[in-house]
């Protein structure tokens, strides 16, 4: 079948491309990304000169080129990964998020409705329930938690969310949501906890700690996250929202501490900074109802996955640095000259 990937030169959509494309050689995968600061076409190399893949460098906000690609390739489904996401941005720009997460989700429906797509999924984030104590471990986000967003970027996501609902039930298109905990892995952009606290401390640099660090949050592996979208797409209930958690709860100060010891530094490196604004205390996702209904579960246990991504990064410097300097943002050009994307 024929899969528009919305966001997939990002970090989990590029992890999810090349994931879905090894475990369906049948398939044929277009990639729909803006390229703003936290596109990297790069991340996408191995797949760029394969016959049954295929970037188009637009916004999902821009309505005549989404609906240009839909006409094109008549998808069958659409998997929607494209947000700003980092709440310090949101913070600063709440507009800029509305825009992009609101209506550009708006805007895929509506393509998506026209063009008869089989199946809408809609990559959401479990930020859109709010937080919980950190004093009550017993408690966790289900399917059924009410939205109670804490930021600009949670909001916008938790409207994106009402809009594919409402689209569903309105319209009766065929929609799969999912809310995901923080996602940890390769080709990470370097403004996220852990790939920015292992690129500061491979270079010495002071890593910066929000208040005491002892914010949790639930992470997943990205391939674990990559697999259990997979499964919703292809054997997720029409109308269903699936939560998708790691069980890998870990305060923030803890996951520093575990960084510097892997790569030989000196705690010294920590530096405590203020708060952010309306900083949720914790996050943490029951995923039962993925596990029962589809037989999901995560593979992958912190210890291990945050070993094997501090690895990696070690192991891709030059990326990395890439990425810190800017470079990576030239990649679609010269991916251009060379013919290898039209």
């Amino acid at each position: 079948m024929t899969i528009i990937v919305t966001g997939g030169a990002g970090f989990i959509g590029s992890n999810y491309i090349l994931y879905t494309m090894k475990a369906h050689p049948e398939d044929r995968v277009i990639c729909l990304d803006a390229l703003t600061y936290a596109g990297n076409l790069h991340n996408l190399e191995e797949v760029l000169d394969e016959p049954r893949f295929r970037f188009v460098k637009a916004s999902i906000s821009d309505r005549p080129a989404v609906e240009k690609l839909f006409e094109e390739e008549k998808p069958e489904v659409v998997i929607n990964f494209a947000a700003e996401s980092h709440v310090d941005r949101s913070i600063h720009n709440p507009g800029l998020f509305v825009e992009t997460n609101v209506m550009g989700t708006q805007i895929l429906l509506d393509a998506s409705r026209k063009y008869g797509v089989q199946r809408y999924h809609q990559v959401s984030t479990d930020e859109v329930y709010g937080d919980l104590p950190l004093d009550r471990p017993d408690l966790f986000f289900t399917e059924k938690t009410p939205i109670h967003a804490s930021s600009p970027y949670s909001a916008s996501k938790a409207g994106a969310d009402l809009l594919v609902g409402a689209y569903y039930r309105t319209f009766g298109m065929p929609v799969t949501i999912s809310r995901c905990s923080n996602n940890y892995g390769p080709y990470q952009f370097p403004e996220k906890l852990i790939p920015l606290m292992i690129s500061k401390a491979m270079s010495n640099q002071p890593m910066p700690v929000y208040g005491e660090g002892l914010n949790v949050r639930d992470w997943l592996y990205v391939e674990d996250h990559c697999r259990a979208i997979d499964l919703i797409v292809r054997q997720g209930k029409v109308g269903e929202i699936y939560n998708i958690g790691g069980h890998n709860e870990m305060r923030n100060i803890d996951i520093v501490k575990i960084i510097l010891q892997a790569l030989g530094k000196s705690e010294e490196l920590i530096t405590f900074v203020e708060d952010r604004a309306g900083h949720d205390q914790r996050y943490a996702i029951d995923p039962a109802k993925i596990h029962a209904d589809l037989g999901w579960l995560p593979e992958t246990r912190f210890a291990e996955g945050i070993q094997k991504t501090i690895q990696w990064y070690v192991s891709h410097t030059d990326w990395l640095e890439n990425v810190m300097s800017g470079q990576y943002q030239t990649y679609y050009e010269t991916a251009m000259q060379q013919g290898r994307i039209q």
